[in-house]
């Protein structure tokens, strides 16, 4: 019987995508339905037909596979943020593994060492930043996340995920905000105060810092009450207001104003101290960014000079300048590179020096000023690298490239450029930093020659 839209059919799951999804097969057409389990027989209902492909959802679990379990988030799968909370931890580590190995087998047509994905030792509780959207939700003040490909608020008291110190703050802030009068920001309007609760744990010492996203500079009402009650709610190290007057979707705008405390939350990471603020890129997961870290550490390490592309606040890369002669730091944001020349003065770290450009054309200007650097470090965005950066990191001629990566498919597309440019791809290490969601990190190791 060929598949149509509402048509019923009994299929049985044989694979995982990244997005969680499961994937059946029918008369050669492959039907991909979200929240199920490879193993599963389940009676479903098409909801969409394209010529190659369909999607469909569960009317009823027929058999439940061996990988399914079940999960505690009242709000899974609809805030969109978690991929496997239907499966087993192995099971999820398992499909993430295949699917860096299709990536750079099946597509990018390469043969490189796969080794065992690093694992988590935490899955839930494990991220140190949260941003909450707030709006209006049954007539009440309400946080939580957007759902998939939508500005809909799914409200969530308590995301898994987030530490429960977050939790409790957030109720905090919004019966503040309640009691006084704050409202709501509306994307349709433009009107409304109280945009984001944005919040950064240290692992350090636990503190965390709040930041309330406002739609323009009025003074948060009572603001010297709500702190009092954060600090009897939980360790804080500051209380900020972030200023976004503009209608856009990103979160932060460019003025921040420290209300009480201090305005950034201070870590370390494998012993390089820094101090985070509300703008600062910095990993989530901090026990796995010094697991990724460490990997990429070891390969990176040289007696000559590490030169860093998408150096972001230089975290990654000064946790290795012990382990290099000289470290060169690129990055084309100008608040991350202060960042970074703040973190190696911090830490009195001599050899390192940073420069404000484009990856690409930073570092062809180091080619004309004669660097030639033993290793380079890339950790570009999940676009990977621009159309003209392989070639000059060529015309660099490092014995080695290190490549960090949060795109399996951009990774293998990129690899198998560095291929056709004199360099063989040795091993790839994946590393799950984001437990529960539709991400896993890579560190792969190219050599000249």
């Amino acid at each position: 019987m060929e598949l149509s839209k509402n048509s019923k059919a009994v299929l049985s799951v044989t694979a995982m995508s990244l997005q969680g999804q499961g994937v059946a097969h029918h008369e050669g057409l492959a039907v991909f339905i979200p929240a199920a389990a490879i193993g599963d027989v389940l009676e479903v209902t098409v909801t969409k037909r394209e010529k190659r492909l369909a999607y469909a959802k569960i009317d009823r679990i027929v058999t439940p596979g061996a990988d399914r379990q079940e999960q505690a988030c009242p709000v899974y799968p609809r805030c969109g943020g978690c991929a496997f909370r239907h499966v087993s931890y192995e099971g999820e580590l398992r499909v993430k593994a295949q699917a860096v190995e299709d990536a750079l087998v099946r597509l990018g047509k390469l043969s490189p060492r796969i080794e065992p994905i690093v694992p988590a030792r935490e899955t839930e509780r494990y991220r140190n930043k949260a941003q909450y959207p707030v709006a209006l939700a049954d007539g009440r003040l309400r946080a939580g996340f957007f759902a998939p490909r939508s500005h809909r608020l799914i409200p969530c008291e308590d995301c898994l995920l987030q530490p429960a110190e977050f939790s409790r703050l957030t109720k905090i802030v919004l019966a503040h905000a309640e009691m006084y009068g704050i409202t709501p920001y509306d994307e349709r309007t433009g009107r409304g105060f109280l945009r984001h609760i944005y919040m950064r744990q240290s692992a350090l010492d636990g503190k965390v810092l709040v930041c309330l996203v406002t739609n323009g500079g009025n003074a948060v009402p009572r603001q010297d009450e709500l702190y009092q009650k954060l600090c009897g709610a939980a360790k804080i190290c500051g209380l900020v207001q972030n200023i976004n007057a503009k209608q856009t979707n990103v979160v932060l705008g460019g003025e921040t104003r420290c209300l009480f405390g201090a305005p950034r939350i201070e870590d370390s990471v494998l012993g390089v101290a820094l101090e985070v603020s509300p703008q600062s890129f910095y990993q989530v997961n901090h026990a796995q960014a010094e697991r990724l870290y460490t990997i990429a550490g070891e390969a990176a390490a040289t007696d000559g000079a590490l030169l860093e592309l998408h150096c972001g606040s230089g975290i990654m890369g000064l946790s290795m300048a012990g382990r290099c002669r000289e470290l060169v730091g690129v990055d084309i944001v100008p608040s991350a590179i202060e960042n970074a020349e703040k973190n190696a003065a911090r830490n009195g770290i001599k050899n390192a020096r940073f420069i404000c450009a484009d990856a690409d054309e930073g570092a062809q200007g180091l080619i004309k000023q004669g660097l030639r650097p033993e290793v380079v470090l890339l950790d570009p965005p999940r676009t990977g690298c621009s159309a003209g950066l392989v070639d000059t990191v060529r015309r660099l001629a490092p014995r080695r490239v290190v490549y960090v990566s949060c795109n399996p498919a951009t990774l293998a597309r990129d690899c198998a450029l560095f291929t056709q440019n004199g360099y063989s791809l040795g091993s790839v290490t994946p590393v799950d930093m984001f437990p529960r969601t539709a991400h896993v990190e890579c560190v792969a190791v190219l050599e000249r020659g």
